[in-house]
């Protein structure tokens, strides 16, 4: 377990409590983590080895869904990166998770759930493996589609509203859900144009991000 002040210098206690999968292979996971952590909302990470006895033997204190991630709050039990997500943005509405303008809010939403509901094309044949690099892998017809869609989000977002990030200056719920997307495009060295590149890049080098690279690293070595 860890305590976790974000990316801040100082502990801050608090009741939240994330519970998470491993670091290299849970994409679900990687959401909320970095979400949390990009904004600097303190949080305890509770992280469970995926597929093992000793997490059908804990899960069911942490989640009612058997399935990370999950947040507790208190009493109170948040399951699904997206339920998760919406939640941290009501509680934490100070902090702008979502974009403040209602337009561009509605349109994050609709890409943040493409993402959570859709490319079952990507997922099936890029599972996400953080550290591992796949140079001579052949991408199949279905996840060549789904990464189509996905860099054209990404240029609609990034030319729409200036960038960095996929709805302007900002880190938002979107950017957090496509993380695990970077990852992937990494690991199986995905070739892009250059504004998906540049998107890449960008959050690839947050330090967010390389923290929980840092965290992956150390499961496989």
């Amino acid at each position: 377990m860890q305590n976790h002040p974000a990316l801040g210098d100082l502990l801050v206690m608090s009741d939240l409590k994330l519970v998470i999968g491993n670091k290299n292979i849970s994409s679900w996971s990687f959401r909320p983590w970095i979400l949390l952590t990009q904004f600097g909302i303190p949080f305890e990470e509770i992280s469970l080895k995926l597929f093992t006895p000793e997490y059908a033997a804990i899960i069911d204190k942490y989640s009612p869904s058997k399935k990370v991630p999950v947040l507790n709050d208190g009493d109170l039990r948040v399951w699904d990166s997206l339920s998760i997500a919406e939640y941290l943005a009501e509680k934490y509405a100070e902090k702008g998770l979502w974009p403040k303008d209602q337009i561009a809010r509605a349109k994050a939403r609709s890409v943040t759930a493409e993402m959570h509901s859709g490319f079952t094309g990507l997922r099936s044949n890029l599972s996400m493996n953080f550290h591992g690099r796949k140079s001579d892998f052949s991408i199949p017809e279905d996840a060549k589609k789904d990464i189509d869609r996905i860099q054209s989000l990404w240029e609609e977002c990034l030319s729409s509203y200036g960038g960095p990030f996929l709805f302007g200056q900002n880190f938002s719920i979107a950017d957090a859900f496509y993380a695990p997307v970077v990852s992937r495009f990494i690991t199986y060295g995905v070739k892009l144009g250059s504004k998906a590149s540049e998107y890449v890049q960008t959050i690839s080098n947050l330090p967010s991000y390389k923290s929980w690279g840092e965290g992956a690293k150390l499961e496989v070595n």
